[in-house]
């Protein structure tokens, strides 16, 4: 019955994490006692059973309840009749120990990925720069070299082209990348199997270390402990250190004020959304690539504009809709035209359709300029309201589908006359006035987020 249980509760875990936590974590955990609201598991180590309650505890309490068990508590012991030896050995069922030589440490470094490759544009390009310059081998005054942005924006991409160009022009160098779930794996593994020192070891000796995705070590204290250890030795010893994360150091949360600290005496870099111009010109460089895998296809002018317009969340997005539409066009022997472009991405471009409402860009700008919302679309005309309003009217004739007559209505019953002014005037501040520029650039990026 106890063995019943436990395998529900254990295909129940299995749907909702990766598979390399549930071999190594789950699998090996063996139910002994189910009695008085708790679960007793056998487990190799102590730390083993400390790591599961910590990281996977409330999941396996609340599957248990969910196949009718009421457990309330989870116990963890290590068998007494078990030697120092057994103890320390890996479960039979949890995945083969990994070779613990720095060429295996990490993962594997895509070739694609080059400085050549990335296409390079305004979101991008400090970047782009500072990677180039880590790349070149010597001793850089930014260390580490911290990299931001939202998903498909070209932080992975960077990492690996500067392990590609490292190996290439300085082959002696000890490069190491891993992402942070591999590190946090590395880590258990080597307390596991007892062979910490060979891992502090491994980390010690790169030249260069990257780590990617580093929001997910938050929270986890022991790892972080490890991590912040191997980054002072580094640092220390003048190793240069490349880090990527979705948020910038102060935005992760459960992350250690010393940890963070560090984080941030280097150089930290935002990716920023793309651009129209950049997402024209990856698809661009992308079409030369699908061209060598369709040579006689022809694509209809427009249709990388159109693309570029309507398809603005990331660029794996744009990239993944280029190459479905070139293989669709290529099965039904059709040229790439814009209507078949139209209906070979529908279910693309309706998710990327986030229409933008004449009430949140007035919440926006009035938010951003801080300034009431009452006073943005009210009657005073000074300047510290005017201008806030005429952007915001601006916003509203080129993100929206309103006519002037209607966004004057929503501007305090204004003319529209009004507004062709407003807006006027906005575009030709947005040529001579850097911070009216960047105004729209951030208030435009944050209405199509």
């Amino acid at each position: 019955m106890t063995t019943d249980v436990w395998g529900q509760v254990q295909q129940e875990l299995k749907d909702g994490m990766s598979g390399s936590s549930f071999n190594s974590w789950i699998a090996p955990l063996e139910l002994k006692v189910l009695d008085a609201q708790v679960a007793t598991f056998e487990v190799p180590t102590g730390y083993f059973g400390k790591y599961v309650n910590q990281n996977f505890g409330d999941q396996i309490l609340y599957h248990f309840n969910r196949v009718g068990e009421n457990v309330q508590r989870l116990k963890f012991a290590v068998p007494a009749n078990k030697s120092a030896k057994a103890k320390v050995e890996a479960p039979a069922n949890a995945p083969a120990r990994p070779t613990k030589s720095s060429d295996h440490l990490g993962a594997d470094i895509d070739p694609r990925y080059t400085f050549d490759s990335f296409v390079v544009g305004k979101p991008n390009e400090l970047a782009n720069a500072a990677a180039r310059r880590v790349a070149e081998g010597g001793v850089v005054s930014f260390n580490p070299l911290f990299l931001y942005g939202g998903v498909g924006l070209g932080k992975t991409h960077l990492m690996h082209a500067i392990a590609n160009e490292l190996r290439a022009s300085r082959p002696e160098l000890n490069v190491l990348y891993l992402t942070a779930e591999q590190f946090m794996y590395r880590f258990i593994t080597a307390l596991r199997d007892r062979k910490m020192m060979d891992f502090k070891s491994q980390l010690r000796s790169v030249d260069v270390l990257m780590v990617d995705d580093v929001q997910f070590m938050a929270g986890k204290d022991s790892t972080q402990e490890e991590f912040f250890h191997t980054f002072n030795a580094l640092i220390e010893s003048r190793k240069q250190i490349i880090l990527s994360a979705d948020r910038a150091p102060g935005e992760i949360k459960e992350l250690e004020d010393r940890i963070r600290s560090r984080m941030q005496c280097g150089l930290v870099v935002d990716l920023h959304p793309t651009d129209y111009e950049l997402r024209l010109g990856v698809l661009q460089s992308k079409v030369e690539l699908q061209r060598e895998a369709y040579p006689t296809q022809v694509i209809a002018p427009g249709v990388l504009e159109f693309l570029a317009h309507r398809i603005t969340q990331n660029v794996r997005v744009l990239e993944g809709a280029l190459v479905r539409l070139f293989a669709f066009a290529s099965l039904v022997d059709r040229e790439i035209t814009l209507e078949l472009a139209q209906d070979c991405l529908s279910d693309v471009l309706k998710a990327n359709d986030r229409k933008v409402t004449v009430e949140e860009i007035q919440r926006k700008v009035s938010d951003h300029y801080n300034i009431r919302l009452s006073d943005l679309i009210g009657p005073k005309r000074l300047r510290v309201y005017a201008r806030p309003r005429q952007v915001a009217m601006y916003l509203c004739k080129t993100m929206t589908s309103r006519s002037l007559p209607d966004i004057g209505r929503r501007f305090g019953k204004r003319d529209h006359t009004t507004v062709m002014h407003g807006v006027k005037r906005i575009e030709e501040l947005s040529v001579t006035d850097s911070q009216i520029a960047d105004d729209l650039e951030l208030l435009r990026r944050s209405l199509e987020a």
